[in-house]
C-alpha cells in the first residue's frame, strides 16, 4: 500500500521499502490522475494502489515519541535533561500512543528518549508501529550497545546515531569520549543492512572539525548526515552557556556556502540534510532566496512545530516539537489538534522565504526574544535589518 498526503506543491507518499518521498505536482498528477488538485479533498478508495486512510493537512507528517526519559550518560548538552531515573511509559501506554499517532494520519514516528535502546521491547515497538502503517525511525547515542541491543534496531526503517565529533571534539561537548563506540555501532548496523545515518549538532566546538566527523561517519558505513542547529532547552539552558556555544553570526552567514561544499564533497557517500531550524540561515543567500518556489516544490520545510511535526513526551503529553515544553494535552488529542498558524511580521513580512521558514525556530525565538513570539533573532536577515535600523541616518 502507498499512503499519500496532498500538499499545494504536490504530495508526500510513503512507499514501502523507500520511506517518505516528496512528489511534485506534475509527478503527482501522472501517478494519481484520480486526485483532485486541492489538498483538502481526500483520495478516493483505491485498495490496489493507495491506502484510503489519507493523511490530510494539517495532520503531522512526523511525530517524535519519547519512549523513555532514562539515560545514564549525563551529556551536558542534553536537550531533555534525561537521567538514569527518568520517566518511562509502559508498553501498553506506548501502544495507545501509536494508535493515536496512526489515527492522526502521520507517516513517520521517530523514537527518542532518553536512550531508547534501554528498552528491551524496542524492536517489538517498531514492529507495532509498522503494523499501524507508520514508518518507525530511531535516534540513539550508539554507546555501550551489546549485540542484543543493536539487534533491536534492525526492525526500524532508519537509525540515526548521534555523532557530534570524534576524539577530543566529542569529549568536549558530551563530557565523555564515546565516538569510537558510536562508530562501532554504525559499522555493525550498516554491515547488517540497516540504513544508518548520523546526527551532528553544529556548535562552535563541532564546526571546525565537521568534515573530520563526516569522513569518519562515511567510512563507518553511514549513508546520510543530519546537521542540527544547537538549540536552548533541557540542560543546555542551565549547564551550558548557550550564547557561547551557538554559531557566531559570520558562521551562520557562511552556512549556505558550507552546505554546497559538503554536498559536493560527499556527493557519492553521504546525503547531507539540515533540520527545519536552519532554513532561516538561507535567507541572505541570493541564489536560494530567489528560488522559493523551487524549494517549496522540493518539499523544503522551515519550522515544522505544530504543523508538520508534533511530539509526545515520556509522560504522554503533546507539544509542537521536542524542544518546546509539553502541554497538558494528552496524546489521544493528536488527531484533533489544530495546525498552528504563522503570521509574517517584521523582517519576515518582506522575505521571499517567509512562507517556507515560518519565522524561524520557535525554541530559539522563545529563548532569545523573551517569549514574545517574534522572528528568529539569529536569522542573518533579521540581524541585518535590525542593524540597519539602528545605524545613524538609516531609513526608518
Amino acid at each position: 500500500m502507498i499512503r499519500v498526503r496532498l500538499e499545494p506543491w504536490g504530495a508526500w507518499a510513503r512507499v514501502p521499502e523507500h520511506g517518505l518521498v516528496a512528489i511534485d505536482l506534475e509527478a503527482r498528477n501522472a501517478l494519481f490522475p484520480q486526485v483532485a488538485a486541492t489538498p483538502e479533498r481526500p483520495l478516493p478508495p483505491s485498495p490496489s494502489l493507495v491506502d484510503a486512510r489519507l493523511a490530510l493537512a494539517p495532520a503531522p507528517l512526523e511525530v517524535h515519541l519519547a519512549v523513555t526519559g532514562r539515560c545514564g550518560t549525563g551529556c551536558p548538552s542534553c536537550y531533555l535533561d534525561a537521567t538514569p531515573e527518568g520517566a518511562e511509559p509502559t508498553f501498553d501506554e506506548l501502544l495507545r500512543a501509536l494508535d493515536a499517532i496512526a489515527r492522526s494520519g502521520a507517516f513517520v514516528v521517530a523514537f527518542g528518549g532518553g536512550e531508547p535502546t534501554l528498552r528491551s521491547d524496542l524492536g517489538e515497538l517498531a514492529r507495532e508501529a509498522k503494523a499501524r502503517g507508520l514508518s518507525p525511525v530511531v535516534t540513539t547515542s550508539g554507546l555501550l550497545l551489546s549485540t542484543e541491543k543493536r539487534a533491536r534496531l534492525r526492525d526500524f526503517d532508519g537509525v540515526n546515531v548521534s555523532l557530534d565529533g570524534v576524539g577530543e571534539t566529542y569529549a568536549r561537548l558530551r563530557g565523555l569520549d564515546g565516538a569510537a563506540d558510536a562508530l562501532d555501532t554504525i559499522r555493525a548496523l550498516a554491515s547488517g543492512g540497516t540504513s544508518v545515518g548520523v546526527n551532528v549538532v553544529l556548535t562552535r566546538t563541532t564546526l571546525p572539525s565537521l568534515t573530520t566527523t563526516l569522513d569518519a561517519a562515511a567510512s563507518a558505513g553511514a549513508n546520510r548526515a543530519q546537521l542540527l542547529r544547537f538549540k536552548p532547552g533541557g540542560r543546555v539552558r542551565t549547564r551550558i552557556d548557550y550564547l557561547a556555544q551557538r554559531l557566531d553570526p559570520q558562521a551562520v552567514l557562511d552556512f549556505p556556502d558550507l552546505l554546497r561544499a559538503l554536498t559536493r564533497r560527499y556527493r557519492d557517500r553521504l546525503s547531507i540534510r539540515i533540520d527545519c531550524a536552519m532554513v532561516p540561515w538561507l535567507s541572505e543567500d541570493a541564489e536560494l532566496a530567489s528560488r522559493a518556489d523551487d524549494l517549496k516544490r522540493l518539499g523544503v520545510l522551515g519550522c515544522e512545530a505544530g504543523r508538520h511535526l508534533a511530539a509526545v513526551s515520556s509522560r504522554g503529553r503533546l507539544s509542537p516539537c521536542s524542544f518546546l515544553p509539553d502541554t497538558p494535552a494528552p496524546v489521544e488529542g493528536l488527531a484533533d489538534r489544530p495546525a498552528e498558524s504563522h503570521a509574517a511580521t517584521g523582517a519576515c513580512a518582506t522575505c521571499t522565504l517567509s512562507e517556507i521558514c515560518r519565522g524561524g525556530c520557535r525554541a530559539v525565538s522563545d529563548a532569545t526574544t523573551a517569549g514574545t513570539g517574534g522572528p528568529d533573532a539569529e536569522c542573518p536577515r533579521v540581524r541585518r535589518l535590525a542593524r540597519q535600523k539602528d545605524e545613524p541616518g538609516a531609513a526608518r
